[in-house]
């Protein structure tokens, strides 16, 4: 029996590198490891060991991996890292309703939260032109609630493609989260995983599914940004899953 040929030279290949760290958090990493060389010099020994591990954490929070979108122009991907915790049918915010924007019928929204070990890079589940950009201050109650939807600090995003179908999403401040911060504008043009923006520090993503398309995500299931592949549009066969 022949084995198989031995990879060539030319062979791609993919190693594991350390992520990056977004420069939206290198101020304040700066910060915590200056307050932990403070407490060092000073011999602090017992505050400057848990704040040396307060500045790894909050290296971790702000990193921000390479990711490799699936291809497929009606796929909608995941805009956010963490947990499917709510999936159900709600009307449109007004702030992305009526005619121009999602319209007034409800649609299958989906949640994910992201806990403070999550990666807290936002991205754009499709491809198309930055229609809305409206930010609402707001609470900052705990992000699993479903009524965080409506009271919490939140900013919502729609997204045009060329042929007039629109998804909307949400970036919703959490209970420890007090900023939103936003890397596009309107009339943007963006790829389905480009970089939207991010939440400080614990938060939720609602993601607006058009009509007629059902979620190929399950309660309970983690998600990738930029990877797991929330529904394809158009499609009513949803995914059903088993917590075990």
């Amino acid at each position: 029996m022949s084995l198989p040929d031995k990879p060539s030279d030319t062979t791609p290949t993919v190693k594991w590198r350390l992520p990056p760290v977004h420069p939206e958090g290198r101020k304040f990493i700066l910060i915590a490891a200056a307050i932990t060389l403070f407490l060092a010099w000073n011999a602090w020994e017992t505050l400057a060991w848990p704040m040396a591990g307060i500045t790894l954490w909050v290296a971790a929070f702000f990193r921000d991996p390479v990711r490799t979108v699936p291809q497929g122009e009606d796929l909608i991907v995941a805009p956010a890292d963490g947990l499917i915790t709510l999936i159900q049918p709600v009307t449109p915010p007004r702030e992305m309703a009526g005619e121009a924007g999602l319209g007034d019928s409800p649609l299958v929204r989906v949640s994910i939260f992201m806990s403070v070990f999550d990666v807290h890079v936002n991205r754009s589940p499709i491809a198309g032109t930055v229609r809305t950009v409206a930010y609402i201050a707001g609470k900052f109650l705990n992000a699993d609630l479903d009524k965080a939807s409506e009271d919490n600090e939140r900013q919502h995003f729609l997204v045009e493609r060329d042929d007039g179908l629109r998804v909307g999403f949400t970036q919703i401040a959490g209970l420890v989260a007090r900023r939103i911060v936003t890397f596009v504008k309107p009339e943007d043009r963006v790829t389905a995983g480009e970089r939207i923006g991010l939440i400080r520090f614990g938060s939720r993503v609602d993601v607006y599914l058009p009509a007629g398309t059902a979620p190929r995500v399950a309660l309970g299931q983690r998600t990738v940004a930029g990877e797991t592949v929330l529904a394809v549009i158009g499609r009513n066969d949803g995914a059903a899953g088993l917590s075990q």
